[in-house]
C-alpha cells in the first residue's frame, strides 16, 4: 500500500468520525462539555487536513473530489446549522447557571448548600472556558 492511499484512508477515516460527531450535534439536545469540545476539535482536525491535502491531491481526482466534498460538509452543516445551535446552547446553558447562583440565599448556608454551589460555580466555569473555545472557532470563521 503507497503512503498516498494511507494518507486517503486516514482522511477518510478521520472523515468518518467527524460526520458522526457532527450528526450527533445536530440530533442530541444537550451535548455535554466534552462532545462539544471533541467535536471542535474534529472540525479543526480535519479543516486542518483539508489545507495540507488539497494542494497533494490535484493530481488524484476522486480524492480532490473526497476532499472538496467534506470541506462542503463542513460549511454547509457545521459551520451554518450545528456551530450556531452549540453556540445558543452554551449561552442559555449559561445564563440558567447564572441565575441560578444569583438566585441563592446570601445568608447562612449548610455544608451542603456550599458544596453545591461550589460544584455549580465549577460548571459555570466549564461552561464558559468551551463557550471561549466555541467563540475562538467562530472568530476564525469570521476571518477566512
Amino acid at each position: 500500500m503507497s503512503s498516498s492511499d494511507d494518507i486517503s484512508k486516514m482522511f477518510e477515516t478521520e472523515s468518518k468520525k467527524l460526520q458522526n460527531l457532527i450528526d450527533t450535534a445536530e440530533t442530541k439536545p444537550d451535548l455535554t462539555l466534552h462532545e462539544i469540545v471533541e467535536t471542535y476539535y474534529q472540525v479543526m482536525n480535519v479543516s486542518s487536513m483539508i489545507s495540507m491535502l488539497k494542494t497533494q491531491a490535484m493530481e488524484n481526482n476522486s480524492f480532490l473530489e473526497q476532499i472538496t466534498n467534506i470541506e462542503k460538509y463542513i460549511s454547509e452543516k457545521f459551520n451554518s446549522e450545528v456551530h450556531p445551535k452549540i453556540s445558543r446552547h452554551l449561552n442559555s446553558s449559561i445564563q440558567e447557571t447564572t441565575k441560578i447562583l444569583q438566585s441563592e440565599n446570601p445568608g447562612e448556608k449548610s455544608k451542603e448548600q456550599i458544596e453545591s454551589d461550589a460544584k455549580l460555580f465549577e460548571e459555570l466555569r466549564q461552561k464558559m472556558s468551551t463557550k471561549e473555545f466555541v467563540e475562538q472557532y467562530d472568530k476564525g470563521l469570521s476571518n477566512d
